[in-house]
């Protein structure tokens, strides 16, 4: 994680982004504005989502490429165990490698709607996945050349950066976890197969994650454990967060977006409650705030700004 400072001498406090690939090429315009938006903001990292069961990259890969080749910011793969055999996660984890890709998030996933858990494939935790992303890296040259100026045959030798391996963790628990301690375990077999950091999935009240990350730091876990916010505008977009993740339904919240009858009413609601979040757990302790920005670009910027990580924006 960062440790940068700004020029008052205050401490930076370290954000980064999730988006997701274009849906049709009609979007894709839409989506490098939004990437070049959001990483004049200076984000550690951008992370695109990854559709379960591929064989290619895709436009998942198109879009890191371009945050790779148009912008100063690190990009981060997704990539799920659901539906992949060891080679068809092999041949991926290259593919990305071989664009200059070396952040990414290793995720277990879920079958598809209707299909049992026999649908995963060869791969049946994130922390295999971890353990195949560093082993197919491993396999690769272990050292990178450069060309040495006014030398035309000489090359430079360098050891090959190693990949940052995210993991996900559930400051509420995992759906499908049999019981209390479950989600910190898992967290722990992640660290141990050589997770870097991991990313929470949303919540709604600070104490969900600064309790969580307690008990995870009680029970070993050392790698830093990033709050995943995200900005909820509007009670349709509330009820389908709930019903993907399983969360409880944040009633304060939920009436408040309830009884707003305007839209941009809605939107500073959720953008209110995000920031406060955000500022909460950064006080709290937190190594910075990743922020689901549902390829927009302008809540989330201001989301940081109301919560005093970025400055103000200027429209």
């Amino acid at each position: 994680m960062s440790s940068e400072t700004e020029t008052s001498g205050t401490p930076r406090v370290p954000f980064s982004f999730e988006l997701y690939p274009p849906r049709s090429e009609s979007s894709e315009e839409a989506l490098h504005e939004t990437v070049l938006r959001l990483a004049a903001a200076g984000p550690d990292f951008l992370s695109v989502t990854y559709g379960a069961g591929g064989s290619t990259g895709g436009r998942s890969l198109d879009v890191l490429r371009f945050i790779r080749e148009r912008t100063d910011v690190e990009p981060l793969a997704h990539l799920t165990c659901v539906g992949n055999t060891y080679a068809g996660a092999a041949t991926l984890i290259r593919e990305f490698l071989d664009a200059g890709i070396l952040s990414f998030l290793a995720l277990r996933g879920d079958p598809p709607v209707g299909q049992t858990e026999g649908y995963l494939g060869d791969l049946e935790s994130a922390a295999q996945l971890v353990q195949l992303i560093d082993r197919v890296q491993a396999e690769r040259a272990p050292y990178e050349e450069s060309p040495v100026p006014g030398f035309p045959r000489a090359a430079r030798v360098d050891p090959r950066r190693k990949v940052n391996i995210a993991v996900a963790a559930f400051p509420k628990g995992h759906p499908r976890a049999t019981h209390r301690t479950q989600d910190v375990e898992a967290l722990l077999a992640k660290q141990a197969a050589g997770a870097t950091f991991a990313i929470t999935q949303l919540f709604f009240h600070p104490d969900d994650y600064l309790a969580f990350v307690e008990r995870a730091r009680a029970a070993g876990v050392s790698i830093p454990i990033l709050p995943g916010i995200m900005p909820i505008t509007s009670p349709a977009r509330l009820k389908r967060v709930l019903e993907l993740t399983g969360e409880d339904l944040p009633s304060e919240l939920a009436i408040a977006l309830d009884v707003e009858p305007t839209a941009q009413g809605r939107r500073e609601i959720g953008i209110e409650w995000a920031a406060r979040l955000a500022r909460d757990v950064v006080a709290g302790g937190a190594p910075g705030v990743h922020l689901y920005a549902f390829n927009q670009h302008e809540t989330v910027l201001t989301v940081l700004a109301e919560a005093g990580i970025l400055p103000a924006l200027r429209h």
